[in-house]
């Protein structure tokens, strides 16, 4: 894949986000989606009221196909949930995807590299910041309190 793809998938998840701001309550409009030979195989946003979380919504739409695939998110998967329930982090790596691209950081202390260690012991590369100056409007008011 090249940058220019990557480019192409990052705003699809940006769009996906943009659709759900102001929907989510405390946790952000995040966007996801899930990339196979060049096809969409899921993608999804937050749900209302901010869960389900965009990268499962996606996961569940992708089913086994995730596996070996590219999953673009507007901001770095959880490392932890509050509610006990598997982290974005760790679905994404039992999902045996092949590459987690990022737009933003996530500063809650569920993330704030959690789901990136995660991702990364699991052997999936991870490349953090594309389009973050596009995505950062999305995350300007989001104001965690230890959660996403």
């Amino acid at each position: 894949m090249t940058t220019a793809d990557d480019e192409t998938w990052m705003r699809r998840a940006i769009g996906l986000a943009l659709g759900h701001l102001g929907k989510t309550g405390d946790n952000p409009a995040v966007g996801c989606v899930i990339v196979r030979d060049g096809a969409v195989i899921g993608e999804a946003a937050t749900g209302p009221g901010g869960r389900p979380h965009a990268e499962e919504l996606a996961l569940a739409a992708a089913g086994g196909a995730a596996r070996g695939a590219v999953v673009y998110v507007t901001l770095e998967p959880c490392g932890e949930r509050s509610s006990g329930a598997a982290s974005c982090g760790e679905r994404l790596a039992r999902a045996a995807v092949a590459r987690v691209v990022i737009a933003a950081e996530d500063p809650s202390v569920l993330a704030a590299g959690r789901g990136l260690a995660r991702l990364r012991k699991a052997g999936v590369p991870t490349e953090i910041g594309m389009l973050a100056a596009e995505a950062r409007p999305l995350y300007a008011a989001y104001r965690p309190r230890g959660g996403r």
